[in-house]
């Protein structure tokens, strides 16, 4: 007697099942739907330091370090230098500097790289030098270095603007080249006042 329900129980059970099925499906292809857009962006933005030319992390790596060496050197002549225009020259130094440093900082974070926070080894040794010198002869050293490193600066910044691969990075480099070649010129008329001060002096 009960052999008849037995078909209509299983019956039942995988119609119940398959209804299951069809709608877990459903549930699982509309929730990949709303959920790709956010996960392919972040694909997107996780691949897009990957995809830069070599070219570019290298010019973007040189121009933080750079950058931070800028901003510390400005403050050291602030403190150690003995002429008031090297000293506002290190003032504009830390200005200029701090604020382009943010600006690569947030075009870099946009392509997923990291920049460094400290300086390398050529800049570090570079700075325990100045440390160990004071007054005019401060003054000098670091005038001098001031303008062969934004020569390099302007250069380098240049050449990026003109052929670099990436479009935000062309475009940071454009916008900053101008302030560059400024801090150039102050460099090289400190220069030569610091030096025609110690000429004077003789």
């Amino acid at each position: 007697m009960s052999h008849p329900t037995v078909p209509r129980l299983s019956i039942l059970s995988a119609s119940v099942g398959l209804a299951f099925l069809v709608a877990a499906s459903a549930a699982t292809a509309q929730g990949t739907s709303t959920s790709a857009s956010p996960s392919t962006a972040t694909g997107m933005k996780a691949g897009a330091g990957a995809s830069l030319a070599s070219a570019d992390k290298s010019f973007v790596e040189k121009a933080a370090v750079g950058g931070l060496a800028e901003v510390e050197m400005g403050k050291m002549a602030q403190q150690k230098g003995s002429s008031d225009q090297v000293k506002q020259f290190g003032s504009r130094m830390v200005e200029d500097h701090s604020k382009a440093n943010d600006e690569l900082k947030q075009v870099a974070s946009s392509k997923g790289i990291t920049l460094p926070t400290e300086l390398d080894a050529k800049h570090k040794s570079k700075m325990d030098k100045m440390q160990k010198l004071s007054g005019a002869q401060f003054d000098r050293a670091y005038m001098d270095d001031m303008v062969a490193d934004h020569k390099q600066d302007v250069a380098d910044f240049k050449k990026q603007a003109n052929s670099g691969k990436d479009s935000d990075l062309k475009a940071f480099a454009a916008k900053t080249l101008p302030t560059l070649e400024d801090h150039l010129k102050m460099a090289q008329s400190t220069e030569a006042a610091v030096k025609g001060s110690k000429s004077a002096s003789r």
